[in-house]
């Protein structure tokens, strides 16, 4: 990805090994539009409360898609040494369609998410869910509980509120319009 400055995009770099991005701000339940681009085999992410991953990929032409595709929700893992590493992961969520554009072709998002609930005492009464993500047009999930924090997450914890990354060190990404709602 080459980009000019000036043009209201943000791009990780030629390499895609950068930091993370992560807003100031933290939001529990919000309403998240982006648009993305990547490259051939490019890879990132963007992470609602810094926890629960969206995949972005270039899936172009993918005919079944795994969670681990663009739009997918990624998976959890256990980091259990005993457990064979093809067992670790779970919890992902292939999209139910691939919606995927051609590599360097701009894709959207619209995303919909609630973020777990607590009661007085601290204790997490609701898990977070994805209540609708849109890819390019297409729904691609609708009301996905979510039992905890996605792979690679920030945190491993669970919060009322948390901040949106953009996966910053898997590969080359171009973000822009990127458009964040709180919901009550």
């Amino acid at each position: 990805l080459v980009g000019d400055e000036g043009k209201g995009v943000l791009i990780n770099g030629v390499r895609g090994k950068t930091e993370h991005l992560v807003s100031v701000d933290e939001f529990g339940d919000v309403e998240l539009e982006l648009e993305w681009m990547v490259p051939r085999a490019s890879n990132s992410g963007v992470y609602l409360m810094g926890r629960y991953e969206i995949q972005i990929l270039d899936s172009y032409g993918v005919e079944e898609p795994a969670h681990s595709d663009a739009g997918g929700i990624y998976q959890r893992y256990k980091d259990d040494h005993t457990v064979p590493q093809a067992e670790r992961g779970f919890d992902g969520r292939a999209p139910r369609v691939n919606a995927s554009r051609k590599p360097g072709e701009w894709q959207k998002f619209e995303i919909t998410f609630r973020a777990p609930r607590f009661d007085a005492k601290g204790n997490k009464v609701e898990n977070a869910r994805f209540v609708k993500v849109v890819h390019n047009g297409q729904v691609v999930h609708q009301n996905e509980e979510l039992s905890g924090p996605t792979r690679s997450a920030m945190f491993e914890d669970e919060q009322a509120k948390g901040p949106i990354m953009i996966q910053g060190n898997h590969g080359p990404v171009a973000i822009r319009n990127v458009r964040v709602r709180e919901v009550d």
